[in-house]
């Protein structure tokens, strides 16, 4: 079976995560979060971002992004984000429909959102007929295949609080920054003044669940009953908790990352010498976005199905995952240059 590079979502579950999902279906344990591979998995958080934070499971990244969110707002306050989010183009008005707050997004070609385009709406506060800006959420890595660095972060975080808001991070590919830009998860996210991470991990391995992390903690003080009322709270969610043993075990979560992110770059430099393709920005993590001739690329996603970015100008974006390895880019490099030369 050919890999899939339409996204790291497509691919499998990486053997030692499902082997400590088939681990925990051993013995029967108390439901809703008291259990041992719970408990362990909350240890393990706090080992990597101290204890002094507070970390909760949910059962997918837009419910992890829309349940911190509404931890951190009120209906009357405003989110500012990049146009491309994820919370603002694919979730399906989920954060403001669990908030009830509103999304401010602005214009960010590169899928980086900046201190002056949030500048822009401070003349909204204290002023009753504008929604209160809050919060400020960034994507990282962006959903563009870009990286903040961390001197850009925490300006933004310093921004944040000096004007009493504060910021999220949507980490759904937190492990591919982390292994591009050679940092650590907490030294990433923590240590540069992020209030909240949505911490993802099953475009990097794991078969499915998220979590919540709150490095702000007295914003986590409702957040049981948000992730219940959110309907994010799983019954067994032993079976989402038990993958984090394997995830972080000898550093399995950064070698996947690293192996997705080596492949991009291998599959960049392959595009380059296929005529009639152009690639459009340099790939940092795992994405790859080129231009394809708009006649040829519904004949290209028949035989290797991959997502269509804008239409306009026929980008086009390919996602290399954890599961790859370099015969299968060789593989469909051959198959880009045989369809297209």
């Amino acid at each position: 079976m050919k890999k899939s590079f339409a996204s790291d979502n497509n691919a499998g579950i990486h053997p030692d995560i499902l082997a400590a999902i088939i681990k925990a279906n051993d013995y029967d344990y108390v439901s809703y979060g008291d259990d041992y591979h719970t408990q362990e998995a909350v240890s393990l958080f706090k080992e990597i971002f101290g204890d002094d934070t507070e970390v909760f499971f949910v059962l997918n990244g837009t419910g992890a992004n829309a349940t911190a969110l509404k931890a951190m707002v009120q209906s009357f306050e405003a989110i500012v984000c990049p146009e491309t989010a994820h919370i603002a183009v694919d979730e399906c008005g989920a954060v403001e429909n669990l908030t009830g707050a509103k999304l401010i997004p602005v214009s960010t070609p590169e899928g980086k959102i900046n201190i002056q385009q949030v500048q822009s709406f401070m003349h909204f506060v204290g002023d009753q007929h504008h929604s209160q800006p809050k919060v400020i959420s960034i994507s990282q890595s962006t959903e563009m295949g870009t990286l903040y660095s961390p001197d850009e972060i925490r300006n933004i975080a310093d921004f944040a609080h000096e004007n009493d808001m504060y910021l999220h991070m949507d980490g759904a590919r937190i492990a591919n920054a982390c292994a591009a830009l050679n940092i650590g998860l907490r030294e990433l996210t923590k240590d540069l003044g992020v209030d909240v991470l949505s911490f993802g991990s099953t475009k990097n391995g794991m078969g499915f669940g998220e979590a919540v992390v709150f490095f702000n903690t007295k914003l986590a003080k409702y957040f049981p009953f948000i992730r219940k009322q959110s309907m994010q709270l799983l019954s067994k969610l032993r079976y989402i908790t038990c993958q984090y043993k394997a995830y972080f075990n000898n550093d399995l979560w950064l070698t996947n990352a690293q192996n997705a992110n080596r492949l991009a770059n291998l599959l960049y430099e392959k595009l380059q010498d296929i005529p009639n393709l152009q690639t459009t920005r340099k790939s940092e993590v795992n994405a790859v976005f080129c231009i394809l001739p708009k006649e040829k690329i519904e004949h290209l996603q028949s035989k290797r199905f991959f997502y269509t970015w804008d239409d306009a100008i026929g980008e086009v974006r390919f996602m290399t995952s954890f599961n790859m390895n370099e015969r299968d880019v060789l593989d469909f490099v051959e198959f880009l240059k045989a369809e297209l030369i």
